[in-house]
């Protein structure tokens, strides 16, 4: 029989910070994410750990956007968007989705994908992914909450373990 060892949560009455936030919330570990959009033309993309399923009736999930990035104007314009969850290994990959100020022109070079239903790009080499039309937009602090429907799923085609975020660090289950 395997015993395992408890975890104290120390019990700290300071007042809440950003960085304390930060800090206590990187205790959860999620999976990682890559958000696309097409809009006038141009496919957008974004890394996400801020991703979950909402509902199955209807099918529903959501994606929390920074108001104030580049991404977060095309989605709204959009209306639609594909989510890629990323296997074990895909690291770069979910850093350079995540690096701000990248150039468009070009940022899905070396990067498999293809054009999904709804005009989106999914990654092909992903776990698996969804294709979502916008159902709600709700505000939250500096960030929007993107509740989607989704339109089309796309199985995972083979096995795999996910990229997981635990304590601002990429890591693989194994």
């Amino acid at each position: 029989m395997r015993v395992r060892a408890r975890v104290r949560v120390r019990a700290l009455m300071a007042d809440p910070t950003a960085a304390r936030f930060r800090r206590a919330t990187g205790r959860y570990a999620t999976g990682i994410a890559v958000i696309t959009t097409r809009a006038d033309g141009v496919d957008h993309a974004m890394t996400a750990n801020s991703f979950t399923s909402v509902s199955l009736d209807p099918l529903l999930a959501l994606v929390c956007v920074e108001r104030d990035s580049r991404f977060h104007s095309a989605v709204i314009a959009a209306g639609m968007w594909a989510v890629s969850f990323l296997p074990e290994g895909q690291e770069a990959t979910a850093r350079w989705f995540a690096t701000r100020g990248r150039p468009l022109d070009g940022q899905f070079e070396g990067v498999p994908t293809r054009r999904a239903g709804n005009g989106c790009l999914v990654l092909t080499d992903g776990l698996a992914a969804l294709e979502l039309r916008t159902d709600q937009v709700v505000p939250a602090g500096d960030h929007d909450i993107l509740i989607g429907a989704a339109t089309q799923v796309h199985d995972p085609q083979e096995p795999g373990d996910p990229l997981i975020y635990f304590a601002s660090t990429f890591r693989n289950l194994g």
